[in-house]
This record gives C-alpha cells, sequence and structure tokens, in this order.
C-alpha cells in the first residue's frame, strides 16, 4: 500500500539520520587498535578493537592481561559473569566432570546433570517463589530462547503480530532482531523486519504509555490482529538502563491477560540476580507466561539458554523445536554448583547491600547533563553529551577498569560488575570513574 511504502521510506529515513549521527559523534569503533586483533578477524569484530589488550586469564573480578597488567571487570561477560570469573564452585564440578568422563554433548537424551539441574532450580529457585513453570532448553544463546518464545507465542495463540517497545534489545537473528527497538541494531538484518508494532514507555508517564498501549491494541482488534504476545525486558539493559515502572508492568499484564496475549520477560541480561532478585520482575510479583534466561545462567560463561513455559502455554510436539546444542550438559553442571548461592537469603541481600553502595556513589555524580540510570548492579551515568561516556570509557580503561556503554548513541556509561566482587574492589572501580569524570 502507498501508506506502508510511506512508513518504510520514513523509517529509513530515520534509520540513516541516526545512524550518521552515531558517527559524528564517534561512538563506533575505529581500527587504530588493530594490531591487538588478528588480521584475519571480520571486521564485526567489536571488544577486542574496543578495549586494545590481549587477555590470558582471569579470576573473579580481575582479568589478566599477556603483559601482566591487572583489569577490574565492570562488563562482567556483557551480564554473563554475575557470579565472576572462573569461580571454584564452577571450576571444580568442571574439573570434575571431565575427568570422569561426564556427558557434555548429548542433544536433549536424559542425563542425571539434566534431570539434576531442573529439579534443583525447582527447588531453590521457583518452588520458594511460587512459581510454577516446565523446562525447555533451547539452542544455547539468548537469541535462541527469545526465538523459540516468539515462535511458541504464535502458535499457542494462532496469532503472528508482537508488540515490543523501543530502545528494546532482544538478540541478533532475525526473529529476536525483530522486536528489538534500537535501530542500528536491526540495520544489521538486511532486510524489512515486519509483524512487530512497537510501543515506548521511557519518557512518557506511567499513564500515558498505558493509554498508548491500550489504544495500541484496540486498533489491532478493529483490524483482526490481535497480538501473539508482547516481549518486554523490566529493565533495557542495552538501550540505555531505562528501568519500566511498576505500575506499567502490573497493568501491562493485566492488558495482556483480557486480549489473550502472552506476556513474556526477557530476563535474559537482567535476570539471575542482577536486579537484586533472582528475577527482576518479582519487585512487582509478577507471573509472565514465558521467561527467557540466558548469559549467567551456566554460572561459568558456559552458553546455556533457558524457557520457562507456564504449563497450559507449553503446546509443543516433540522436536518440533529443537537444535543440536540445546541442553549443555557441562553448563547445566556449573549451572547446578553456583545456584548454591541461593540456598538462603545471604547473597541476596549482599547484592542489595552493594546495590545501594553503587547507587549513593553514582547519585553523588549527577549534576547538569549527567543523569544516574538503572537499578540493582545494573547501573551507570548518561551524559547528555554522549562522546563523554565512550571517552571516559577509554580513559578508566587506561587505568585499569573495563567498562562499556549503552543506549541508542552509546550515551550511557554501563556499570556491571561481578555480583560477588568485594565491597573493596567496588567502590575502587567507582572511584576510578568518579576521577575520569572529573578529569575529562
Amino acid at each position: 500500500s502507498v501508506g506502508g511504502k510511506i512508513f518504510i521510506i520514513f523509517y529509513r529515513y530515520k534509520i540513516n539520520k541516526m545512524k550518521k549521527l552515531y558517527i559524528e559523534n564517534k561512538v563506533l569503533v575505529d581500527k587504530k587498535n588493530s594490531s591487538y586483533v588478528s588480521k584475519l578477524d571480520s571486521n564485526v569484530m567489536f571488544y577486542g578493537e574496543r578495549f586494545p589488550e590481549i587477555f590470558i586469564s582471569a579470576v573473579g573480578h580481575i582479568m589478566t592481561a599477556k603483559n601482566g597488567k591487572n583489569y577490574l571487570d565492570f562488563l562482567s561477560g556483557a551480564g554473563a559473569l554475575n557470579y565472576g570469573h572462573n569461580h571454584p564452585r564452577v571450576v571444580d564440578a568442571i574439573l570434575n566432570h571431565v575427568s570422569t568422563y561426564g556427558i557434555i554433548h548429548a542433544l536433549d537424551f536424559v542425563t542425571t546433570y539434566r534431570n539434576s539441574f531442573i529439579e534443583a532450580f525447582n527447588r531453590i529457585i521457583l518452588e520458594p517463589r511460587k512459581l510454577k513453570y516446565k523446562f525447555m532448553f533451547p539452542g544455547p544463546t539468548g537469541t535462541n530462547a527469545v526465538e523459540a518464545a516468539l515462535k511458541l507465542a504464535r502458535k499457542y495463540t494462532k496469532r503472528s503480530r508482537i508488540i515490543a517497545f523501543e530502545k528494546s534489545f532482544h538478540g541478533m537473528t532475525l526473529g529476536s532482531l525483530s522486536v528489538t527497538g534500537i535501530g542500528r541494531k536491526r540495520e544489521g538484518a538486511g532486510c524489512i523486519l515486519s509483524e512487530v508494532s512497537f510501543c515506548n514507555f521511557e519518557g512518557k508517564s506511567t499513564t500515558e504509555a498505558l493509554a498508548y498501549i491500550v489504544k495500541c491494541f484496540s486498533d489491532l482488534k478493529l483490524q483482526g490482529d490481535l497480538p501473539a504476545a508482547i516481549i518486554i525486558e523490566t529493565i533495557q539493559g542495552e538501550g540505555g538502563l531505562n528501568v519500566v515502572p511498576d505500575r506499567f508492568l502490573t497493568e501491562l499484564r493485566q492488558i495482556c491477560e483480557f486480549y489473550g496475549t502472552l506476556f513474556i520477560v526477557d530476563d535474559i541480561q537482567a535476570g539471575c540476580g542482577r536486579t537484586g532478585s533472582f528475577f527482576s520482575f518479582e519487585r512487582v510479583n509478577l507471573y509472565p507466561d514465558i521467561v527467557c534466561l540466558s548469559k549467567s545462567l551456566s554460572g561459568s560463561g558456559l552458553p546455556l539458554s533457558l524457557l520457562l513455559i507456564r504449563p497450559n502455554v507449553d503446546v509443543w510436539n516433540p522436536a518440533e523445536h529443537n537444535g543440536t546444542f540445546r541442553s549443555n550438559n557441562l553448563a547445566l553442571i556449573t549451572g547446578e554448583a553456583i545456584l548454591d548461592h541461593w540456598r538462603n537469603g545471604d547473597f541476596e541481600k549482599s547484592i542489595v547491600k552493594k546495590s545501594i553502595i553503587i547507587n549513593n556513589f553514582l547519585t553523588s555524580l549527577q549534576r547538569d547533563g549527567v543523569v544516574r540510570k538503572g537499578i540493582g548492579m545494573l547501573q551507570g551515568l548518561a551524559f547528555k553529551d554522549c562522546r563523554i561516556a565512550r571517552r571516559i570509557s577509554e580513559i578508566v580503561f587506561e587505568k585499569g577498569l573495563i567498562v562499556e556503554t549503552c543506549g541508542i548513541n552509546g550515551e550511557v556509561l554501563k556499570i556491571m560488575p561481578p555480583l560477588n566482587i568485594d565491597e573493596e574492589s567496588l567502590i575502587e572501580g567507582l572511584n576510578i570513574i568518579k576521577n575520569a569524570i572529573n578529569k575529562k
């Protein structure tokens, strides 16, 4: 249709405009550090260019470079290392498993490790929270979990449209990218991504944002195109540490129930304790239809993803969704070992305590053009001038601290240390940031 063509032209114009701004502000990686990277590496390389060093080992919150220099790690594998590098429980579990010829690859054959992880996760994590889910292990990365969730929602509801949110990030494969609301990420698809409607909560009042959602549902109902699901991150990690308001989450859940739309929470980065509780949605006592987990689920950095599915939603037929590397047994071993952290409330209390330290420290750095964002141990500083966050990241790296940026234009300095970092090291890293801001 003419309207559709106009929309596509406008959308491409917006993408190109954002890309131009991104380049002008020098947020994109330059190639000045290519001497650290293999000449055979693709241009897609990012962190190796962004942080010019060759790393050889890591323990806890410390990464060691080939030249012997130590770095405080406030990146934590982009959220895949909530328990730090090479946690002793994880290392012991790996060594024991490998030395006794434990099964590593088994498709979805039943193994003692698979059953043991499911039973432990259900007992330690789900039952105390009164959550009842069935377990599905898709391919081993976060985007695999999102792809499976979208596919299941469409199968269950017999609808195709999905509602997602601007500034969201759900993965880089086509289905996950279709519900990602960051233009520069979507551009990599090389094709038009359809059957998704985008809404927004950030920068709006909760009442205004909910009114727009209600109107979106009403319009889609009139068109005979009610959504199969809404997918949401309760805090947008890559999109700029935008926290979804509590009332918005609870009323959004009610809207979904009214229209028979599934409610999917992508807890891949914000889950596994990053916001204080194991699930990021616990603060509002939600019961999502589907939860996507990955990143720190294995506790070791080994790839593992999991879909938690409400029993009535589990309408899969055998092998209707599969993958060669689903159910990584070595990652299940380490994932169960790290669950010991959650057997009582002590670990959770320590996260809350360190979250307050981060919150207070960053709040003290707020000024005109600098705003604290985020919750838990997923917080940061947003700068009006997006070049500043990138420059601070470079300065602190020279001082031995690894911190990345996030946000639509890389305007947020994203602080994400391991959850078990000691308070002294946490404060040391925060002071490096403070000094860099004062000297920028």
